[in-house]
């Protein structure tokens, strides 16, 4: 399994948020874009409508675990935004896992 390699800054965000594909399920929002660097990068976003701390930092630990289960079937040079949705605290990680599936499988993402 290959280190998780995170964007951080605000304007990689806004980038995706413009230029990326978006792809929705009603547990997650996927964002995706190449990039150059020939790595895999991820983000992960929560927002006030997901609900409190304690919500919005399990919605952020889902998806990651999700994300961990995929991510040596994801080909490099692209970047990943993951955004929650009101739903995803409440779910298990394996119907994370299922969503972010189709989402990267729909985008080409997935070997």
């Amino acid at each position: 399994m290959n280190e998780m390699i995170t964007l951080k800054e605000n304007k990689d965000f806004r980038r995706l948020y413009s230029r990326g594909k978006a792809y929705a399920s009603p547990l997650l929002v996927t964002y995706v874009l190449r990039n150059r660097t020939g790595t895999v990068r991820t983000g992960i976003t929560t927002g006030k409508k997901v609900g409190k701390a304690v919500l919005r930092s399990r919605a952020r630990r889902v998806i990651r675990e999700a994300y961990r289960a995929l991510s040596d079937d994801i080909r490099p040079g692209f970047d990943l935004v993951f955004v929650a949705r009101s739903k995803t605290p409440f779910v298990k990680s394996y119907d994370v896992l299922k969503a972010m599936k189709k989402e990267l499988k729909d985008a080409g993402v997935l070997r």
